[in-house]
């Protein structure tokens, strides 16, 4: 009974996974991948067995995992351009938290909350219907149903290690998940990436921090190789020390302001009307340019490491897929930490959650001294359901205007997070439309940062941590680019801003001279990653 339930499990996933990636990804036919694809299957199905020791049961549950894996797989695909990855896993907390954030409705939604009460139902009945397969002597089914979820956890926990572990790293090297997901299915490649990653975690050593490339443009072609990862530091739960006072840090009341903004790209990219902020910066910016950042539509950690860290995403492993998990915001090249070292205060501004990717934790080991963030802006206006930039900005400049050291401050903007939905904006539901009316607010909160930081020595930074997830901006749109500028005052700068496209990584780089007492302007010729024209 069991072997024909695990049969007819593997058959049915195995053609969910074949219909789906029908022209696409066709199966693939070698005797080890197909190996690797069904002993997937078959830990899904001994995972719900543990649950029920239903053997129809756990086939079912099994098949309808696979078949709920695609379907989310394809959806995730469609709106952003990447299937489902293992550290997907670790946000689903954050769904029922905030679940304005996401293309779903709350739990208590009849929508969402009757489908779930109708599945635990049927579970129940099948409970009442299905006898167990437990050995009839009872002290040998206490131990069977103590020993199979004992062999799991083992082998969950061994599988990045030993013998085990050398496997999957031969098959499994690098990350290549569309590859990997073509040949060894999606459950397969979700399971193998989860094992490698924790032993990439597991073998990175302390260090100190690692000298950065001599070139601070270099580009995708320029990166180290799939297995140089920078080790975290010896101390992971203190942030670097700072250093009051630190002559590196030049006048006393240095500006260093770095505002990553939310889904921003050239309106007119989006086939909208000119933003006056975009001439602005390419008329005063030191310069300005594309953005290559690592995900379209979404994954907002990914490029904020990438310019807090200045490590490509391609150097991170199987952590690529959220920076922050892996070393916790511990990360020996961070910003906030060199400018801490060389006598800045640190400051972190966002007007949202704390607890958001657990970002308050993460940003702390990163080097901030102070957190500015959502109870901070209680009484602040909103545009729809988040704080609205102008508001933010303001802030920003209030921090400036009361410093007393050197100030390093970086902001991450709110307002116009998706979803673009109707409801979000009072007589305005169309997406497009909705984000347009947020990023002019975007455009007018940057301008305004501008003229509040005119006559200072101070340098802004500006950038879009990603294109916006609107039906009119698909994955691949710009190729994955966004925009950024980066404007210098109170001293002399060229004549004529700059166009250099960067990768965020690069960007950086860069915005270590600008806190480390190095040149900070951008030589008149420099190294420009391929991007599409403007």
């Amino acid at each position: 009974m069991i072997l024909q339930a695990l049969v007819i499990a593997l058959a049915l996933s195995l053609a969910i996974e074949a219909f789906d990636g029908r022209g696409v990804r066709p199966i693939g036919r070698r005797p080890g991948d197909l190996a690797v694809r069904l002993c997937a299957y078959a830990l899904l199905a001994a995972f719900w067995f543990a649950f029920s020791w239903r053997p129809w049961l756990a086939a079912f549950s099994c098949v309808l995992t696979v078949a709920i894996l695609a379907l989310v797989s394809r959806l995730k695909r469609g709106v952003i351009g990447e299937p489902l990855v293992f550290s997907d896993f670790a946000l689903l907390r954050q769904v029922p938290r905030h679940p304005e954030l996401y293309y779903t409705r709350p739990l208590t939604d009849p929508r969402m909350a009757g489908p779930i009460l109708a599945s635990f139902l049927a579970v129940a009945l099948w409970y009442g219907i299905e006898p167990a397969a437990l050995p009839h002597e009872p002290s040998v089914a206490v131990l069977a149903v103590f020993a199979l979820p004992l062999a799991l956890w083992t082998l969950a926990r061994m599988a990045g290690h030993g013998a085990l572990g050398r496997r999957l790293a031969a098959r499994f090297p690098v990350p290549a998940l569309e590859a990997d997901i073509a040949r060894y299915g999606l459950p397969a490649t979700i399971l193998a990436y989860a094992a490698r990653w924790r032993s990439q975690r597991a073998d990175a050593l302390p260090s100190s921090e690692p000298p950065m490339t001599a070139d601070p443009l270099r580009a995708s072609h320029g990166r180290h190789g799939p297995h140089a990862e920078m080790s975290p530091p010896a101390d992971m739960a203190a942030p670097p020390t700072r250093a009051p006072g630190n002559p590196k840090a030049g006048a006393p009341d240095r500006v260093v302001v770095v505002v990553q903004l939310e889904s921003f790209v050239d309106p007119v990219r989006l086939g909208g009307p000119p933003l006056p902020l975009m001439e602005i910066l390419r008329a005063r910016a030191t310069r300005y340019g594309r953005l290559r950042v690592p995900a379209h539509g979404a994954y907002t950690m990914r490029t904020e490491h990438a310019v807090l860290t200045g490590r490509d995403a391609e150097d991170l492993g199987f952590g690529m897929f959220d920076p922050y998990l892996t070393h916790g915001g511990a990360e020996p090249t961070s910003l906030a930490g060199l400018a801490r070292r060389t006598g800045f205060e640190t400051v972190f501004v966002h007007p949202f959650h704390r607890d958001f990717f657990n970002r308050a934790a993460v940003v702390r080991r990163l080097g901030f001294d102070r957190l500015v963030m959502e109870e901070a802006f209680a009484g602040a206006p909103r545009v729809g359901p988040y704080v609205g930039d102008i508001p933010l900005a303001e802030r920003v400049l209030s921090e400036v205007a009361a410093r007393r050291t050197p100030l390093f401050l970086f902001c991450v903007t709110m307002e116009n997070h998706g979803p673009w939905k109707p409801g979000r904006l009072p007589g305005l539901d169309d997406p497009h439309a909705q984000y347009l009316h947020h990023v002019a607010h975007t455009g007018e909160a940057v301008e305004r940062l501008i003229a509040g930081l005119e006559g200072l020595p101070a340098t802004l930074c500006v950038f879009g941590d990603h294109a916006p997830s609107l039906p009119g901006c698909r994955p691949g749109f710009g190729g994955t680019a966004t925009d950024y500028a980066v404007l210098h005052f109170g001293r002399t700068v060229p004549a004529a801003p700059i166009r250099v496209d960067l990768t965020a990584d690069a960007l950086g780089r860069q915005l270590r001279a600008e806190v480390s007492g190095g040149p900070s302007v951008a030589p008149s010729v420099a190294p420009s990653v391929a991007m599409p024209p403007s």
